[in-house]
């Protein structure tokens, strides 16, 4: 018995002493070179830890993607336009997230508020991202009221932002980016605290946290991945790098010796992706959400609207004949008889108003109609790539000083954007003949691919308003009635120009798998996870 104890016991301390020396196997080694990842004197290269997809952002849906038919739940009424649906074209669309609800009046001020707080002397700034509150103006209809009080009034503060363009709707969008970018690094203490920025921290944390330097620019994601800010804050990744230096200093070693620390880079998968506005293909996929009437990749029912059924009304017993969304019903029914209301809104309504549809994606069928990113086409669908299918690239790069690396920035601390000048990598002379040529030198390649492909160049002329700045808009407003909130129905505005029925949601790119539960689905196992 006691010889099985010992030889027991040689086991055990053989497995720890063999764990202990190979600690840094597997992930934390090169599978090519055999040197250990995030060791200072193997060079310092950093290899993030395993990558687990976290959440996105506030008031973000997952949406799993999927193949479907593009322009498959069109409508066949009779007279109607058929280019005011999608060509009919199995596409599919990586996944990605999506708003839950449109961007509201309390929203938009929230924007507004933060460009008077950091620029309280540039007045065009301001004026320039106002919405357009005349858009409630018409000649023939008593609309003033809404003129100054839809946006401020607390009345309609979660009701939907209108009289918004594309354009302002995606400086919107990157500007969320960086304010939650900011707000997650801070709250984490790879910056410093707001309250220590802010010169408010009080008590223990006052003691503890150390002066720092207010910006003198907002802060700007691509800045601060390009190393421009100096702001470490206590929980700072340490810089591994051989060469790296503390405090100015060059790194010395031993207890109590300063730490080398770095910004966060994208390699850490710290940093949320950017904000912006959904495609097309992204905005018909989410509204009509298959994923509740799919099952083993078979399509039980065929929908038409963002809910089942091929009906505008509830089914429920508790809310029986209620209208599904906010829409007209006919060319002069707006809410329904007064005393029995049935979509209870006579203009716009709350963000959160009636149910969600199977993504859990508020109002994708009324209320607003919504910006999307691609240029408007007739027959985009029929041309456009099978995955992940748009129109509308211009394809820029960040400009940045020849010598330094350093991003150039704009008043207002943005990285200044330029034209491509290549659509593939370019040799390193052709890359330095061009830098002495200066950033702004033309080159053959286009960087304007919105009418890639595009056969209806007869379009442009006095004869249309379809062009380059045309953009696509989608999903049926207070002011529409039925046909138009099939998810398949498409319109377009000019991207400078807004309406009182057009509003907006913001979407971001996920990254890694695009399975995003994968608890209790078939798995073929993947040696080393």
């Amino acid at each position: 018995m006691k010889k099985t104890y010992l030889q027991l016991f040689i086991f055990l301390v053989s497995i720890t002493i063999f764990t202990s020396c190979n600690k840094n196997s597997g992930k934390d080694v090169s599978s090519k070179t055999g040197y250990a990842y995030n060791k200072k004197e193997n060079g310092g290269f950093e290899v993030a830890s395993k990558y687990k997809r976290g959440p996105a952002g506030t008031g973000l849906v997952e949406i799993e993607g999927g193949v479907f038919i593009m322009g498959g739940s069109a409508v066949d009424i009779p007279g109607q336009d058929l280019s005011n649906y999608n060509y009919k074209r199995e596409v599919s669309v990586s996944s990605f997230y999506m708003d839950e609800t449109e961007v509201s009046n309390t929203n938009w001020l929230e924007y507004l508020n933060w460009i008077k707080r950091s620029y309280p002397t540039d007045a065009q700034y301001y004026y320039e991202e106002l919405p357009d509150t005349l858009v409630w103006r018409r000649p023939l209809s008593f609309n003033e009221p809404y003129v100054n009080n839809y946006l401020r009034h607390p009345a309609y503060q979660n009701y939907p932002v209108v009289g918004v363009s594309a354009l302002q709707a995606e400086r919107y969008c990157a500007w969320r980016t960086d304010m939650v970018n900011e707000k997650l690094l801070r709250d984490k203490g790879f910056m410093s605290s707001f309250a220590t920025v802010n010169g408010t921290a009080t008590g223990r944390n006052a003691a503890a946290t150390p002066t720092v330097t207010r910006p003198t620019t907002p802060f700007n994601t691509e800045i601060y991945l390009n190393g421009q800010y100096d702001d470490k804050g206590p929980k700072a990744k340490a810089d591994l790098n051989p060469a790296a230096t503390a405090n100015g200093t060059a790194a010395t070693t031993g207890r109590g010796a300063p730490t080398a620390t770095r910004n966060v880079r994208l390699e850490d998968g710290v940093i949320l992706q950017p904000f912006r506005l959904p495609s097309e293909l992204e905005w018909e996929y989410a509204a009509l959400g298959l994923i509740g009437n799919t099952q083993y990749e078979n399509i039980g029912d065929k929908k038409i609207y963002p809910w089942n059924g091929l009906g505008i009304t509830s089914a429920k017993k508790s809310t029986r004949g209620l209208i599904l969304a906010n829409f007209k019903r006919g060319k002069g029914d707006y809410m329904g008889v007064g005393g029995s209301l049935n979509d209870k809104a006579a203009f716009t309504q709350d963000v959160r108003s009636y149910e969600p549809n199977d993504f859990g994606l508020y109002n994708m069928a009324g209320n607003v109609n919504e910006w999307t990113r691609d240029i408007y086409r007739a027959s985009t669908f029929e041309q456009a790539d099978a995955l992940n299918a748009f129109r509308g690239n211009q394809y820029q790069n960040k400009d940045r000083d020849p010598i330094t690396g350093k991003l150039k920035q704009d008043k207002y601390g943005k990285p200044q954007m330029v034209n491509a000048n290549s659509g593939v990598k370019q040799t390193w002379a052709e890359l330095q003949a061009r830098k002495a040529a200066g950033s702004t030198g033309t080159g053959a390649y286009n960087p304007d691919q919105r009418g890639y492909r595009d056969e209806e160049s007869s379009l442009y002329g006095i004869t249309t308003l379809v062009n380059n700045k045309s953009r696509v808009y989608k999903g049926g407003s207070w002011d529409d009635q039925a046909q138009w909130l099939n998810p398949a129905a498409r319109r377009y505005l000019q991207e400078d120009e807004s309406t009182a029925d057009i509003g907006f949601r913001c979407a971001m790119t996920m990254l890694g798998s695009s399975e995003i539960k994968s608890v209790g689905k078939p798995q073929f196992k993947v040696k080393g996870k």
